[in-house]
């Protein structure tokens, strides 16, 4: 019987003793080829095991505390992963903390979202008119806006959006610093004679905020209720910190789904109220409201057809189509939405404002303050001599229909034909 091994033959069994010399009996021993075949095998895996370590991914490493842990988790590898798995949760653990941290103080963050003619500026001064409790401000990304239009009059929805988010979660945060970056002139030491509608904020009019007057220096956008100095920035902050909640209105906001990072800060409780109107409605506001933008409009309510094709038709489709389809996100509740958003009608607004600001105020968990309730009834039974274009006092129950007496009929079609889908959205009848 033969074994071989490589090229080597060798014959099996043999009948050697321990000593190698051949005796009357013989003892049977493991075949040389098997011992050189072991050998061979242990040799091997020796050769295997310093391999291995000698590889480029798991370097041969100095003795110690890496070397000790390198043999507990088998690599730097399985170290890296555990390493990422740890911070990962460690975030969690952050987030959830800080989470928890506004939940217990109360404190809410109220972004009212909205297009111009809606009614927002009314609606804000529920707000607005909270109490000291309540940081204010009204329309701040009209800084933003502005510094980004372009020469042809539109701006990059992309680059707008994020800019928008940015600055919105900075300031539910108190920090004016990303909005000192967008108002013209720049604000010098933190501070501005040009903010935008500053007086419609009586946040930034109280006395903590209301820093000396200059004499010969205009404000344009002063303070009405008393006499203050430029805005000081820096003391609006310190304000702002010292508020439990606070409200933002903006209508410059296109899509709600831009906003998601807002929601889930874990150091913001923001809550989304959407308010919507009538197309209809919107349009005969504008018309009157921004004269000169909207001449095309007016020329065609005087005589001729209206061009389906128009830019500034298909304008109107665009702003109609955004309302819907944030509106369609804000109702499907989205886990990052649940509890988030509301949906709220001018007109059911004008009709029951008390009823609408009880069901907001809940839905925020803000108190309903005797200052709001007061400033309702005294604001939406106004005559028509404290009523103007940009007046928030109304008499709120007789801006609900007021478009259907100054819109031509062939207007009104046009409108219906291209915000069909939100006019049905919202369950306006046409």
């Amino acid at each position: 019987m033969m074994c071989s091994v490589g090229a080597v033959n060798f014959p099996f069994p043999f009948t050697e003793n321990f000593a190698g010399t051949v005796q009357p009996f013989t003892v049977f021993r493991l075949p040389l080829c098997c011992e050189l075949c072991r050998d061979r095998d242990r040799n091997r895996m020796v050769s295997d095991k310093l391999t291995l370590k000698q590889t480029p991914q798991t370097p041969l490493q100095p003795s110690g505390f890496s070397h000790i842990l390198l043999k507990h988790n088998g690599s730097l590898a399985s170290l890296s992963k555990k390493d990422s798995s740890f911070m990962l949760v460690k975030r969690r653990l952050e987030n959830y903390s800080e989470h928890q941290e506004v939940a217990m103080s109360g404190r809410k963050h109220i972004l009212l979202l909205a297009t111009t003619r809606t009614g927002s500026s009314f609606v804000g001064e529920f707000f607005n008119q909270q109490g000291d409790n309540m940081f204010y401000l009204f329309e701040p990304l009209w800084h933003v806006e502005k510094m980004l239009t372009l020469e042809t009059g539109g701006t990059n929805a992309t680059a707008a959006a994020k800019a928008y988010r940015e600055v919105l979660q900075q300031l539910f945060l108190c920090d004016f610093t990303p909005l000192e970056s967008f108002i013209d002139p720049l604000p010098v030491d933190h501070i501005t004679t040009a903010l935008f509608r500053r007086e419609s904020s009586s946040s930034l009019c109280e006395e903590s905020v209301c820093s000396p007057v200059i004499k010969g220096v205009f404000e344009r956008y002063r303070c009405r209720t008393r006499r203050c100095g430029p805005l000081n920035l820096t003391m609006a902050s310190e304000s702002c910190l010292q508020k439990q909640h606070r409200a933002i209105k903006s209508v410059r906001v296109r899509q709600l789904d831009t906003l998601r990072p807002l929601a889930e800060d874990p150091r913001l409780d923001v809550k989304f109220i959407q308010l919507v109107r009538d197309p209809r409605a919107v349009l005969a506001s504008r018309m009157v409201a921004f004269a000169a933008k909207y001449k095309n409009w007016k020329q065609w309510a005087m005589g001729g057809d209206v061009p389906i094709d128009d830019d500034e038709v298909r304008k109107l489709k665009g702003n109609c189509d955004n309302i819907r389809m944030s509106a369609e996100i804000g109702l499907r509740q989205l886990p990052w939405l649940r509890r988030r958003y509301m949906l709220v009608r001018f007109e059911d607004i004008a009709r029951f404002p008390m009823r609408k600001a009880t069901e907001m105020y809940r839905f925020t968990g803000i108190p309903f303050t005797p200052q709001v309730k007061s400033w309702i009834l005294k604001n939406t039974q106004a005559s028509k001599e404290t009523s103007g274009v940009y007046s928030t006092q109304k008499n709120s129950s007789e801006q609900v229909e007021k478009w259907r007496f100054s819109l031509p009929f062939k207007i009104a079609q046009v409108v219906q034909k291209v915000c069909g889908p939100t006019l049905k959205l919202f369950g306006y009848k046409f």
